[in-house]
């Protein structure tokens, strides 16, 4: 009888697990069925061309946030980048570069601008990852602290102007950065397009290299990892470049869409990706996540930020819903880790009182 009630209590803890792990594309049926009743033109091409183009953008981020998040970190920084790498673009591309020393201003070609505003992008993650690393700030605070500084620039940059005139001009070579909004691969949005791209990367390189079962060790247990030889400093700081990166590249797609940079673009985004990469299964306690469940849950973001917009839900409301739902997931996320761990002494319980009954035999 005890035999059959630990039977059923380890089934039903299965179960429960297998519904937990499945639970963002479970919310995102949900979700679809809601708002096909609820917002009628949900369900037409353009309102989900529309859609998939705003999960491109936090789902980008997200993989970013997701790096970040496996290693017990956090980045609040990454709307800021964003901002602050559009209006880097914008001004590239309107006003060009200016060399005083030197009287000429130099107007760079769309590939040249997309390439510096990059590696702008990796350095801003690279300057977090080293103040984590090198000065011992949390990463709470050290990108804190980053986001105003970064935001600042933005304004800075443009005295808090946006800059219109990015279509470029023929005569200056710096034609085409309305590229990566208004190209399409069939009727699929070039930024879905380079959010798989970096999808795949990302996802081979957390599975498939030494850098990324690094990247889960430092989450899983920092002092094991740098014990065992792993240069966790050296790993944090590419981590926060990753981030970096991902951030400048939303900030290019961004700005092109819009094809004007205005320094609060990316304003409050980096909720968007924390919730899209807890949403989908990385664990804030670190040591945990992957790119698929980051990418699912980007689209349970993008569905309730769409589908309310359509149902006229105000913005106060959408932060209200967004708020509860990183809560929700956050503590679901407890609720997993709790039931593995019963699960764990469990099944070692089990061994041990397997073993003594064969010693006493």
């Amino acid at each position: 009888m005890a035999a059959d009630t630990k039977k059923g209590s380890g089934g039903n803890n299965q179960l429960l697990m297998t519904l937990l792990k499945g639970r963002t594309l479970i919310v995102l049926a949900i979700l679809f069925v809601f708002f096909s009743f609820a917002a009628p033109n949900f369900f037409n091409v353009d309102s989900l061309l529309s859609v998939a183009k705003h999960v491109a953008l936090y789902g980008i981020l997200a993989i970013g946030m997701t790096y970040v998040i496996i290693t017990g970190g956090i980045d609040l920084s990454v709307g800021a980048v964003v901002g602050f790498c559009g209006m880097l673009a914008g001004g590239f591309l309107q006003e060009g570069l200016t060399l005083p020393m030197f009287g000429v201003t130099i107007y760079m070609s769309v590939p040249v601008v997309v390439l510096v505003t990059l590696v702008i992008g990796v350095l801003l993650g690279v300057v977090n990852g080293l103040i984590i690393t090198k000065l011992g700030v949390t990463p709470f605070i050290a990108t804190l602290g980053t986001m105003y500084v970064w935001r600042g620039f933005a304004n800075i940059r443009s005295n808090g102007a946006t800059f219109n005139d990015i279509a470029g001009k023929a005569g200056l070579g710096n034609m085409g950065f309305s590229f990566f909004s208004s190209s399409v691969f069939g009727i699929i949005p070039m930024g879905v397009v380079i959010l798989v791209i970096f999808a795949v990367i990302a996802g081979l390189v957390l599975n498939k290299t030494a850098f990324g079962w690094h990247v889960l060790a430092i989450g899983g247990n920092t002092n094991a990892a740098r014990l065992s030889g792993i240069k966790v400093d050296k790993s944090l700081i590419i981590v926060y470049a990753i981030s970096g990166l991902c951030s400048a590249m939303v900030g290019i797609i961004t700005t092109s869409q819009l094809m004007a940079a205005h320094p609060a673009t990316g304003n409050s985004w980096e909720m968007n990706a924390i919730a899209a990469s807890v949403l989908g299964g990385t664990s804030m306690a670190g040591g945990v996540g992957t790119i698929i469940g980051t990418i699912e849950g980007a689209f349970v973001i993008g569905v309730i930020n769409d589908g309310m917009t359509m149902m006229g839900v105000t913005e106060f409301w959408q932060q209200v819903i967004r708020g509860l739902v990183i809560i929700i997931a956050v503590v679901i996320d407890q609720v997993q880790r709790n039931i593995q761990a019963r699960m764990a002494l469990q099944a070692r319980n089990e061994s041990k009182s397997e073993e003594k009954a064969a010693a006493t035999a």
